[in-house]
């Protein structure tokens, strides 16, 4: 048979017992506390940086790109438009006379194309100011 002291010792381990499980309890709920508060979200101050600075690097690769892109078009309608040059180094009077001939042609096609494209540009603003004086 169990003494009034033993019921007391096994009282006594119970809630000594339940104070530690406590205490486990809350040691854990307080990191998991730190651990949130320390978190503070998926985009930290040094991530925010790093993205800022690959999107600045990002887009100045972008801005290279298109500059070369246009630079390579612009050389690309040069070239269509002005033709290949001709070599005048070391030649005679004829062939002198020949590319001078030649330049002289394309300056007069040149000519011929600006002005249909002049006429076409009248035709056009009398239609376009004959549209807006209706309505």
């Amino acid at each position: 048979m169990r003494s009034y002291f033993d019921y007391k010792k096994d009282e006594k381990m119970k809630l000594e017992e339940r104070e530690r499980k406590k205490a486990e309890v809350r040691r854990r709920l307080e990191e998991q506390a730190k651990a949130a508060k320390g978190k503070k979200g998926f985009m930290t101050p040094e991530r925010k940086k790093k993205l800022r600075q690959l999107l600045r690097n990002k887009a100045a690769e972008e801005l290279k790109r298109e500059q070369a892109r246009r630079a390579e078009e612009r050389k690309r309608i040069i070239r269509e438009r002005a033709g290949q040059p001709k070599h005048v180094d070391a030649g005679n009077e004829a062939s002198y006379m020949k590319v001078c001939k030649d330049y002289q042609e394309r300056i007069k096609q040149l000519h011929d194309v600006k002005f249909d494209l002049e006429v076409e540009v009248k035709h056009k603003d009398i239609i376009v100011s004959r549209f807006v004086i209706n309505y």
